[in-house]
């Protein structure tokens, strides 16, 4: 497993939700956020784990390169969508605010991420993921009154999220070999 691929994307997909996750923390506990939040990153990233695993059971990996399209279109697509929930509890509600901001990004990108890779490696991604979810919640609930990193993420973020999308995907067309095979087509 490619821990900087996954780094990198998964510091492309939330990005922009870190502005709302300071949000969930200025109004719910940081332990019921943090529950939350892992609790639907899990959850996408299973769904785009098997999304991954069937698609390559029936094509090839270099067929599957073209997802790699995916994260390039998700960075020039203009689609801020804001999540506005009202729910019974914290965890509900952080949950449900994550998947209907992050849901298409994380199976657009991860999918395309974890094709071809095993149960073990998914197992792997997973548990650095949910580690990567506990920090970020801590790194946001630490700069939550901080107005410089507000201005300085909303200023900047949407760009720096969409030059990784366009990383992934570039990672994604070269890694599953689909460069290589429309090079030898030539």
């Amino acid at each position: 497993m490619n821990f900087s691929v996954l780094t990198l994307t998964f510091i492309a997909i939330n990005i922009d939700f870190f502005i709302m996750l300071i949000f969930l923390l200025q109004q719910f506990s940081t332990i019921k956020v943090m529950i939350g939040y892992a609790l639907a990153v899990f959850a996408l990233l299973l769904v785009g784990f098997v999304v991954g695993d069937v698609l390559g059971k029936f094509l090839p990996e270099w067929i599957l390169g073209i997802l790699g399209l995916l994260p390039i279109y998700m960075a020039f697509k203009d689609d801020d969508e804001a999540a506005s929930t009202v729910s019974k509890s914290a965890i509900y509600t952080v949950f449900v605010t994550y998947l209907s901001v992050c849901t298409g990004c994380v199976l657009s990108i991860f999918a395309p991420v974890l094709i071809g890779k095993s149960w073990l490696e998914f197992g792997e991604a997973s548990l650095y993921l949910l580690c990567s979810t506990v920090l970020i919640v801590l790194l946001a609930k630490a700069v939550e009154s901080s107005h410089w990193v507000q201005s300085l993420i909303e200023k900047h973020g949407e760009i720096l999220m969409k030059i990784c999308y366009v990383l992934i995907g570039i990672y994604v067309l070269f890694d599953s070999g689909l460069i290589a095979h429309l090079i030898k087509l030539l």
